[in-house]
């Protein structure tokens, strides 16, 4: 799984994690340590690094899987952004009652947004 892909896990699930798991993860992924400066910036070995590492991967694609929060999120943004699209294209018609209504989805639209 890409970078990106377990940052957006750990926006969504990284509270299920430990202290540690949370701090390896955020000095890897988001401060771009590498698992040796990291062991020595914990006082821990590469090895308990690593360890944990993977055991917070592995937890946050478990509870993906299971939940399907990500995923969900992701259809409903894609929804979302064609929907503002097709809005905008509505709202410049001629007709002032489209152009109203396109108005008002647009409008809708604006409190999903994140």
């Amino acid at each position: 799984m890409e970078s990106l892909e377990l940052i957006l896990l750990y926006d969504y699930y990284g509270d299920l994690l430990t202290e540690r798991q949370r701090m390896c993860f955020d000095l890897h992924y988001n401060q771009d340590l590498s698992l040796t400066e990291i062991a020595e910036e914990l006082n821990v070995s590469r090895q308990g690094v690593y360890d944990n590492l993977n055991r917070a991967e592995t937890l946050l694609r478990n509870m993906e899987e299971k939940t399907g929060c990500v995923r969900r999120e992701m259809k409903v943004q894609k929804a979302l952004q064609s929907i503002r699209a097709a809005a905008l294209q509505l709202q410049s018609q001629p007709d002032p009652q489209v152009s109203q209504l396109a108005a008002q989805i647009l409008l809708q639209t604006q409190g999903l947004e994140e």
